[in-house]
């Protein structure tokens, strides 16, 4: 008898994966308008637009609101032309795990950092290692 093996296979996360906490009731989630040409994963850390209200992937260089962390998408959404009112993110009395964020791709260390301590801020706590 023969023996195939095949290589690892790689799941993408899961809601387990990323939110290890969150308090009773959906008192930790918003719903949230997504703004337009965004393409937000489970995970992605997420800023709010100053003028529309809408989020939008987080992005430290940008000066309109999209600069400060107010939550983490905990379910994908997919824009095009128009805003959608699907977004729904974690926003606070919640746990996250670092390894399931998704970050932009450029953004620095300290900015990162930045970004965990404004979570914090508003009691959306990110875990290493768990």
């Amino acid at each position: 008898m023969r023996l195939t093996t095949y290589p690892p296979q790689s799941e993408p996360n899961n809601l387990g994966d990323l939110l290890k906490f969150e308090a009773d009731n959906l008192y930790s989630r918003d719903r949230a308008t997504v703004a337009r040409q965004q393409a937000l994963k489970l995970g992605q850390v997420v800023g709010r637009i100053t003028a529309s209200g809408q989020i939008a992937a987080l992005d430290p260089a940008a000066t309109d609101g999209r600069e400060q962390a107010v939550g983490v998408a905990i379910a994908p959404t997919l824009t095009a032309d128009a805003p959608s009112p699907d977004g729904l993110i974690v926003a606070r009395h919640a746990a996250v795990a670092d390894h399931a964020l998704a970050w932009p791709a450029a953004i620095t260390s300290e900015q990162r950092m930045a970004a965990i301590e404004q979570l914090r801020a508003r009691g959306v706590l990110v875990h290493q290692g768990i």
